[in-house]
């Protein structure tokens, strides 16, 4: 596995388009770990100053159960219950834009969150064996981890991925080139629904950030499927992303025009349609 590869989770989203998250790294991770380390103290204190009415009157013995309660709570049952409740979220990760996901890319379960939880709890957050030592270590797992996992991550079969990605459709937008703007015009795109044209938006978006071999597969396969649904042919010589482009671009400027057609009724106030009412026989006719 090349480091390239190593760095990045092949994954399935919308419209079955291939695409690489990249793995969320060190210090990432230790913004969004901050984020959660920060909510969990403020909930043990809030906790701890609720239950210390009640820990003042009671015996030393109740006194130590509620407290060791609301430590377990804290640590473990808290992020153990979000995590799993919002599918390998943290209020960090919600923050950062991270997910944790399985190894093959799927969604986590409730024992994959308690792995990580109870192997965090006693070695990385808050690391009840020898902090900060423990600190150290888990921090070093992360940097020098192929894939980013730290102590929980490798024993329960998870990885951490970056999922808010940047809008690539404001860095790369869709448009015609110019050379074939005239032969757009005569497309019959009645072939191309709406599925097909999710399709080649997300490529054409996330094409930049793409491995050259998959960019080159996927395009080819798409630009054939498009081939068979449209006519005519693009000219002889046309490369593939102009092709693909050229299609969504005209696409995109005939709903443009749709639009503004429909707006433009509306706003000159379109004759109302006549109401039905029910006949002698039964059946319903205008009135």
């Amino acid at each position: 596995m090349s480091a390239r590869a190593a760095d990045q989770q092949r994954l399935i989203i919308g419209e079955a388009v291939e695409v690489e998250l990249p793995v969320a790294r060190l210090a990432t991770r230790a913004v969004a770990i901050g984020i959660d380390a920060f909510i969990q103290i403020m909930l043990y204190i809030l906790l701890s100053t609720l239950l210390g009415a009640v820990a003042v009157q009671a015996n030393f013995a109740v006194a130590s159960t509620l407290s060791v309660l609301v430590l377990v709570f804290t640590f473990v049952v808290w992020p153990v219950s979000f995590e799993t409740l919002s599918r390998g979220r943290s209020p960090g990760k919600f923050a950062l834009g991270l997910r944790v996901v399985r190894d093959d890319g799927g969604p986590i379960r409730f024992r994959h969150a308690l792995t990580r939880g109870l192997i965090g709890v006693a070695i990385e957050w808050p690391g009840l064996f020898l902090p900060p030592l423990t600190w150290i270590f888990g921090s070093s797992c992360i940097l020098f981890s192929a894939r980013g996992k730290r102590l929980g991550d490798l024993a329960a079969g998870t990885i951490v991925l970056v999922e808010r990605l940047p809008d690539l459709s404001r860095q790369h937008p869709i448009s015609m080139p110019p050379e074939l703007a005239r032969w757009a015009r005569d497309l019959d795109l009645t072939g191309i629904d709406d599925s097909l044209a999710m399709t080649l938006r997300q490529f054409l978006t996330r094409a930049p950030r793409m491995r050259a071999e998959a960019r080159t597969s996927l395009g080819r396969r798409l630009a054939d499927e498009v081939l068979r649904s449209t006519t005519p042919p693009p000219p002889p010589g046309t490369p593939g992303w102009a092709y693909l482009n050229a299609v969504l671009a005209e696409r995109r400027r005939r709903e443009a025009e749709r639009l503004a057609a429909r707006r433009a009724v509306v706003a000159l106030g379109a004759p109302a349609l006549p109401t039905p009412v029910p006949g002698p026989d039964g059946s319903w006719k205008p009135s």
